[in-house]
Parts: structure tokens; sequence; C-alpha cells
């Protein structure tokens, strides 16, 4: 067949879908573009220069160390409960095996609310210490939770749960073979562990590291809350304190080159090692039965990240709640669900259409364009909501006076801001931020369909979109429903954008916590903070279930010899 070339073999197989495919593409790279631009054009401000010279190298310095602490946390934790929850066999594996994802519900800035309220000066535990000891003021030591490192506790406890299900994963499915042929040639548990499975599974663990540090980077609330100066902290001043557009800018762009580093280092370590599992045996390999106090230990090992990321905390804002929650839990509070619901439910709607739009073609397409479109839109997730927001009202805002001032010259009525003064804006923030997490787990589905149903669809007469609608999407249904549950919950807990982004006398539940606790007013902010906490418990809910029923049975052997010696033979 000769291949088709120039303008059609760019519409071929599809035309409209691979234009759309573009168009999202632009859509999703024009905040950043607008960012950089913005700086290139506008040059260095005063407010820039004096940034520079006094706050961007505690800037710079607050980030490094956040960055190097949750990296090391996560990736230690993940590892371990990984490993010991497919591995090993001890007291309670089969619940935390999915338990141990549910601290994911949690934001980390509710977290450091409920921390804060209950390890501050006149809080629970230092209370009962004084009472106890009969210390006074300065009789004693605490740790600041209000500081770099209480941060850092933060994300470590919320973000794990990243390592964790891609490590696991990749013990799962990388250690059939591989761990039989170690300990035929004499490794123990231990030697296995280091030799075998973790440099095989390391794409996975700095692949989780790498959404962990995402995640921190994009923070603003936490950070806000503990007086940690950051980025986010730095844009959010500069935008609303100061006023000043292109010191905004520059800090987004900063931001950016910190996401870009970490990216650039995750595709770095790989270097040209290859790791391609060789084995032909792909069922789980036996796992050990721990006794004594050896099991009592992997069962405290899983149980505390549990119970410092998921059960404490939420039994704390369950206490708070019902206690002293809200005192205008009412129509005030059923204003701030509503208008969180809305803008959680139409972005999850646009992102799954989206989302099954674009798969859909670069499925067709015979040219590399839409799959190109589509990595390009996948790499929104990475971009802070905070960077996002900026990059967003720059040129929206020039577009919205554009509209207001040919609109009144036309028909001499001023209609005022449409996009940003509406929830037009805020949305397509949250679709640049989102939509790669609805394409991801769309496109991956979508993978999984045989062409064969296409051209079998085909050779009945049946259009590709008639396809779509007839054939895929009932196919898709499960996926669908899990990529609108992941796109709303993270909208309902993105707070750097909305802060910015949201219209005049607009709140949501997430920005109603983050200002009661901002004046310090903690058991009332814990009314929203614990629904924001009950609505990301549903796709943590979908996604343990999904770990129960993909749970393989894995053989179960005693090796007291093994056991009690973990690192020999």
């Amino acid at each position: 067949m000769r291949r088709v070339s120039g303008l059609r073999g760019f519409l071929q197989g599809g035309s409209g879908l691979t234009v759309f495919a573009v168009f999202m593409a632009v859509l999703i790279a024009m905040p950043v573009l607008s960012v950089f631009s913005n700086v290139l054009v506008s040059g260095t401000s005063d407010t820039w220069s004096h940034m520079s010279q006094t706050v961007l190298p505690e800037f710079i310095r607050n980030t490094v160390i956040m960055c190097i602490g949750v990296g090391l946390g996560v990736s230690s934790i993940g590892i371990t409960a990984a490993w010991l929850t497919t591995m090993l066999d001890f007291p309670g594996r089969r619940f935390f095996e999915w338990s141990l994802v549910l601290p994911l519900a949690v934001p980390a800035y509710v977290m450091a609310y409920v921390y804060t309220d209950f390890l501050q000066f006149v809080g629970p535990v230092q209370s009962s210490l004084r009472e106890t000891f009969g210390w006074r003021a300065g009789d004693y030591w605490f740790p600041d939770i209000r500081s770099v490192g209480g941060a850092v506790a933060m994300f470590m406890f919320v973000l794990y749960p990243y390592v964790y299900l891609l490590a696991r994963t990749a013990f799962l499915e990388r250690a059939s073979g591989m761990i039989e042929a170690g300990r035929s040639l004499g490794l123990g548990p231990w030697r296995s562990f280091f030799k075998v499975s973790l440099p095989l599974a390391r794409p996975a663990l700095v692949a989780g590291t790498a959404l962990a540090l995402m995640e921190t980077l994009a923070d603003y609330g936490t950070v806000a809350y503990f007086g940690v100066q950051t980025f986010t902290t730095g844009i959010y001043r500069a935008w609303f304190s100061l006023g000043d557009r292109t010191a905004a800018a520059q800090l987004a762009a900063l931001l950016l080159g910190f996401v870009v580093l970490v990216l650039v280092l995750e595709h770095a370590s790989r270097g040209r090692a290859r790791f391609n599992n060789t084995s032909r045996q792909q069922s789980p390999p036996a796992r050990i039965v721990l006794s004594g106090w050896r099991a009592w230990l992997a069962s405290f090992a899983c149980f505390m990240p549990l119970l410092l990321g998921f059960l404490l905390p939420g039994g704390l804002l369950l206490e708070m709640a019902l206690m002293s929650g809200d005192a205008q839990f009412g129509p005030r509070f059923i204003t701030l669900a509503r208008n969180s619901f809305v803008l959680a439910s139409v972005t999850a709607l646009l992102a799954v259409a989206i989302a099954v739009l674009l798969a859909y073609a670069a499925r067709l397409a015979r040219s590399p364009v839409p799959a190109a479109a589509n990595r390009i839109v996948g790499l929104g997730y990475a971009v802070p909501g905070s960077v996002i927001a900026v990059g967003v009202l720059i040129p929206v805002t020039r577009l919205d006076n554009f509209i207001a001032s040919g609109w009144e010259t036309l028909f001499g009525i001023n209609p005022g801001l449409v996009l940003t003064g509406g929830i037009a804006a805020l949305v397509y923030a949250y679709l640049t931020r989102f939509l790669a997490i609805a394409l991801h787990t769309v496109d991956s589905s979508l993978g999984k369909i045989t062409p064969s149903m296409d051209d079998a669809s085909r050779s009945l007469g049946v259009g590709k979109f008639e396809t779509l609608r007839r054939v895929h999407v009932p196919i898709l249904r499960g996926s669908l429903l899990t990529a609108g549950l992941l796109v709303f919950v993270d909208v309902m807990k993105e707070l750097p954008a909305t802060l910015v982004m949201r219209p005049f006398n607009f709140d949501t539940l997430a920005t109603q916590a983050h200002t009661l606790a901002a004046d310090e007013r903690l058991a009332e902010a814990s009314t929203a903070a614990l629904t924001i906490v009950a609505v990301g418990l549903v796709p943590m809910f979908v996604i343990s279930r999904q770990i129960v029923r993909s749970r393989r049975r894995a053989p179960v052997v005693v090796q007291p010899a093994v056991v009690a010696n973990p690192g020999g033979a």
C-alpha cells in the first residue's frame, strides 16, 4: 500500500480526532509556555530583584531539604511495606496489603492541620506530658511540628503509597523465577532482596519516588500553614500580596525547573540498564512464614505507617468534627460542598470524555502525531497547580479583557469577565493538571482491547465513532469510572490552583479548610477536611478492591533455617 504523505498523511485514520489531539496538546502546553514567555518578554522586575537577594536562597534550601527528606522517607517506608506484604506471611498481611494505600485519601495539608492540633503546646500530647511529669514551659524540649522537618514528615506518611503500589507490583512481577534462582544459589531472604529484587524493581521505585517528589513540589497548603518558605508560597505572595505577575511567573519557572530536574534524574537513573524479566516462571514466589517476634515485628512495621498516615489523623478529625466542628455547618457548608462537587464533577466528566477521544485518536491514527500529542497532555500532571494557575491566568485574563472590550464596542454592553469571572478558567486549570490521570487510565485499558474487534465492527459496516460508542465504551466502563473517580478526588483536594483562580466570593471545602486553619480555627476546619478525606476514600477503596481481586495465591512454605538466619543461605 502506498504511504500517504503530507497533510493527507497527517489527517489519515481519524482526521478530526488527530486535529483534536493536537488542539488539546496546545491547550495543555499553553500554561507552561505562558509562564516562560512572560519571563522572557517582561524581563526582571524590582520584586524579583528583591526576592532573589532575600528569600530566594531560602526557597531553594527548603525545597532541596524537603526533596531529600521526602525521597528517603517514602522510598524506605514504601519498599519495606511492599517487600513484607509480598514475600513474607505474618499476622494481618492480607489486611495490610490493601489498607496501606489509604493514606493517599488524606491531603497533606489536612494532615498538617490535624497533627498541629495534636502536637502543639496546648494539645493533648504536651498537656499530658506536663500533667504526668509536673513540667512547665521551658522545662522540656519538644519537636516543633511547624518546621521543614514537620512538613517532610507529613509528606512521607501521605505519599509513601506511591512507592508501595509500584514496588509491590514490581516485586510480584519480577520475583517469581528470579528469587527462586537466587535461593538455589544460596542467597537468603535479605541477600536476595538486596541483590535480586531491589535492583530489578529500581525503575518502579524511582518512578514512585518521583511522583511523591512532584506532589511535594506542588504543595501549598502544608508549607503555607507551617510557615515554610517555598516556591509555591512565594508565587502566591508575589501574585496576591505584591501584585507582580512577572515575579510570580519567574518563581513558577524556577519551580517548574525543579520538576523537570526530578523527571530528568528519574530517566537518567535507568541509564542503559535493562530490567526485563527473562524467567518463564510467572507464579508468585513462595512466601516465608514468620513466627514469634519476627512476625509481630513485621506486623508492627506495616501498622505504623497506616496508623500515622490514616488511622490517627482520621480518628482525630472525626473527634474534632463531632465535638466542635464548623459553626457554620448548615446552609453555608452545603454551599461549599456544592461548589466543590460541581467543580469536581464537571472536571471529571470532561476529563474522561476528552481522554477517551485522545486515546481513541492514537489507536486509529497511522501517523505518530496523536501519540506525541498525548505524551504532551500526559506531562500536565507533573506541573504544579500554582504554576498552572499563573500560566492560565495571564493569557486568559488578556482574552477576557479582549472579549469584554469587543463586546462593548459591538453591542454597547460590557459583559465583564466571562472566563475568569466564572468557573470556566478554573476548570481549564484543573483539566491541564489532571487530564493526564484520566488519559493514562483510559489508554492503558483501551490498549488491552484487541484490534480484531475494531476490524470485526468495521466489516459489519459500523463507523469509527459508532464502534467507540457500541463496542469500546461498554468494555471500558470500569476504567472510565475509575478515571472519573481519581480526577474527582484530585479536584476536591486541589488547593493552590483553587486559591489563585477561584471567582470572587466562591469558596470550596479545600479553601474553607485552609482559611479556617490559617485563622487557627482548627476544630472548625475539621468538618470540611473530614468531608474531603471521606470523598477521597472512595477511589482508595476501589484501588484496594482491585488489589484484593488481583491477589495471586502464592504458595506458603515454612523455612525455619532461613528465617533463623535471614542473611545467609
